[in-house]
């Protein structure tokens, strides 16, 4: 989908309120409050009115666009823009294109944000590669040098031809790693390639994994690859995401970074995918609400 496409598809609210009625609800309008599928629709006050418990609601009731006061093709552009930039959209790059301010800009974003986070996703199987590095700018008056305490740790893990996994970790030590390993990657796994990091091994027995299901590269030794041994994979998605920062976002906070890591992997995920953006807003209409107060708590 082009935007041009986009625009005549869904250039005014009443066209967007029906896809997202259709998305919510496949098989009939349904009362959120109580599933009942008897409504009534209130001509004065724009919204509906179950007939069993006579709660009132419209489409975006209990979603992430519950509350908002901007236009729902607004959404709809700040969403294809989400999904189909690569590296990325910066809130303020978004604010100067569907007008108002940068703090709505910033809140519209990361509700989409939040929506790419509510995927159920399956444990990772064959080969995978397991990798981590370290975000975050130079800190003066440290000199020259890589200075760990200054950035924060991220864990990535990728399945060669399937999904990809990001993680903002406090560290990189084997109860660390063991974790993510339980939580994300199937017992019955080919191989799991990783770089020669000490961590690694006590990790992998801590996960239960089998030591022949372990492989390394050893890069202080210049060594990327060896034979179908190597993290490249993974270290291509973090280049990505390393682009996306320095070249997109420009600056992240910690306590932030995870959104940006969902969101750059559920769009990782799906790039191929044609109907990217529908996809997008089938979890945006069901994910539940994010508060400005939550996310700034």
């Amino acid at each position: 989908m082009t935007i041009i496409e986009l625009h005549e598809m869904f250039g005014t609210d009443d066209r967007c309120r029906e896809i997202l009625e259709r998305l919510r609800w496949p098989d009939g309008i349904a009362c959120p409050r109580c599933q009942h599928k008897g409504h009534s629709w209130l001509e004065s006050y724009d919204r509906y009115e179950c007939n069993a418990c006579q709660h009132q609601f419209t489409v975006i009731s209990g979603t992430v666009f519950q509350d908002t006061h901007l236009a729902l093709t607004k959404w709809f552009v700040a969403t294809y823009l989400l999904c189909e930039s690569r590296k990325g959209m910066s809130a303020n790059q978004i604010k100067r294109i569907i007008g108002g301010s940068y703090k709505t800009a910033w809140y519209l974003c990361h509700r989409i944000r939040a929506a790419m986070a509510q995927v159920d996703q399956p444990m990772l199987s064959g080969t995978v590669e397991m990798d981590e590095t370290y975000i975050g700018g130079r800190t003066r008056g440290r000199g020259k040098g890589f200075h760990k305490d200054t950035k924060e740790c991220v864990i990535g893990i990728r399945q060669r031809g399937g999904d990809l996994r990001f993680f903002h970790a406090e560290d990189a030590k084997s109860g660390t790693l063991a974790k993510y390993i339980k939580e994300n990657i199937s017992t019955d796994v080919e191989v799991i390639v990783t770089d020669e990091l000490n961590s690694y091994v006590p990790a992998m027995i801590e996960a239960g994994v089998h030591g022949r299901k372990h492989k390394t590269v050893n890069h202080s030794a210049k060594e990327y690859v060896r034979g179908n041994v190597s993290t490249n994979t993974v270290e291509s998605a973090f280049s990505l995401l390393k682009r996306g920062i320095v070249g997109t976002w420009h600056k992240i906070s910690a306590k932030h970074l995870q959104a940006y890591l969902n969101e750059m992997t559920f769009r990782f995920d799906r790039r191929k995918n044609s109907d990217l953006f529908i996809d997008t807003l089938r979890h945006m209409i069901t994910a539940p609400v994010l508060t400005f107060e939550k996310l700034t708590a």
